[in-house]
C-alpha cells in the first residue's frame, strides 16, 4: 500500500470524550493501559461512530482473541496481513501481541518480510500460504483448500477466511483514514 501525499495527518482526528462517548473513552483508556501505550487510535477514531464501533468491535473480538484458532496462529495471519497491506499501525500493534502470543522475534520478522520460519509449524505455515494467496487472489484454490482441510476443520477455515478479509478491510479503514501508530506509554 503506497503513502499518498499528506499521509501524516489523520483525515478523522481521534475524538475525545464528546466525540466517542464516556465508554468508549473509558474501553480505550483501559485498553492502551493494558498495552502500555495511549489509548488506541482505532478504538477513539472509529468510536466516532459508536453504533458502528460497537458492532465491529463484537466481530473483531469474536475472531481475536475469541476465535477457535490459536492466538498465536491469529496473529501469524494478522501480522502477515498487515506487512502485505502496508498497514504500519496495524503491525505496530501485532507486533507487540504476536511477541506475547509466543511468536519469537525472529519468526515475526520473516513473517513481515513475507517468508516463513523454519521454526514454525506445518500448520502455521500452511496459514501463511493460505493468507498469502487470499490476499494475492481474493480466492483459494481448491488443491491449498482440500490441504487446509487436512489441518482444520471446517468452523476454522471459514474463521481463517474471515480472519484475512476483516484485517484487510481495517488495513484500509486504518490507512484511508490515516490513522497513526498509537506511542508507548
Amino acid at each position: 500500500m503506497s503513502a499518498p501525499s499528506g499521509a501524516g495527518e489523520p483525515r478523522i482526528a481521534p475524538g475525545g470524550w464528546r466525540e466517542v462517548g464516556p465508554v468508549v473513552a473509558l474501553f480505550a483508556r483501559i485498553a492502551g493501559r493494558v498495552q502500555g501505550t495511549e489509548p488506541p487510535a482505532v478504538f477513539l477514531t472509529l468510536g466516532r461512530h459508536r453504533r458502528l464501533f460497537w458492532g465491529w468491535l463484537h466481530f473483531a473480538g469474536r475472531l481475536m482473541p475469541g476465535g477457535r484458532l490459536s492466538r498465536r496462529e491469529s496473529e501469524l495471519v494478522i501480522v502477515r496481513v498487515a506487512a502485505r497491506r502496508g498497514s504500519a499501525y496495524e503491525l505496530t500493534q501485532h507486533r507487540r501481541l504476536a511477541r506475547r502470543a509466543g511468536l519469537t522475534g525472529e519468526e515475526v520478522a520473516a513473517i513481515e518480510a513475507g517468508e516463513s520460519a523454519a521454526s514454525l509449524s506445518a500448520r502455521e505455515r500452511l496459514l501463511l500460504r493460505a493468507s498469502d494467496e487470499l490476499l494475492a487472489d481474493q480466492d483459494l484454490s481448491d488443491a491449498l483448500w482440500a490441504e487446509l482441510g487436512a489441518h482444520f476443520e471446517d468452523r476454522e477455515r471459514i474463521e481463517i477466511l474471515m480472519l484475512v478479509g476483516h484485517y484487510t478491510m481495517l488495513a484500509t479503514a486504518l490507512h484511508a483514514l490515516r490513522v497513526r501508530p498509537d506511542r508507548a506509554r
